[in-house]
């Protein structure tokens, strides 16, 4: 067995053992969908999120990709394509990082703390820069019109 894939089973193994609810892609440890649900004290509170998860054949060298699956708003997530702009998953990956990290860190991390200077969703950007009270109740209203676990169950890849 090479290590890339010893170690993709070792992160897909501790995924499936973690608090996740994990649903592999074709029985295949490469691709699978992960409920992530929204960090309190956030306006993402409550929100359920199924997150498509791709590990490439490089992994843990190469980062995994990632999407939002149910709509989400907010300015590093494209709302439509549910694409993630989070330099440590396009740019800073180490091998030192698991897929436990995207779940537990990082992803809370961007939701807790979104960099508008460098948006995806430039309307979410500017209403968080210039009315955050007004970008505060729209992430509310998304978490409750699109981040249900009903919605985030029938969740389709938009590009599929």
């Amino acid at each position: 067995m090479t290590s890339p894939k010893r170690r993709i089973e070792t992160d897909v193994m501790k995924l499936l053992m973690s608090d996740y609810e994990i649903t592999l892609i074709n029985d295949s440890m490469q691709e699978f969908y992960v409920r992530f649900h929204g960090p309190q004290e956030t306006p993402f509170a409550g929100g359920v999120w199924k997150i498509h998860v791709e590990l490439p054949d490089q992994y843990p060298y190469k980062s995994p990709s990632i999407g939002f699956m149910n709509k989400i708003f907010h300015p590093n997530i494209d709302e439509l394509s549910g694409s993630v702009c989070l330099d440590v998953i396009n740019q800073t990956w180490s091998p030192m990082f698991d897929c436990i990290n995207i779940f537990e860190v990082f992803l809370p991390q961007l939701l807790r703390y979104p960099n508008p200077t460098d948006p995806l969703n430039g309307e979410a950007a500017a209403l968080l820069m210039r009315e955050p009270k007004t970008y505060e109740a729209r992430v509310k209203d998304y978490v409750q019109r699109f981040a249900t676990r009903e919605a985030a169950n029938a969740a389709d890849r938009p590009n599929a």
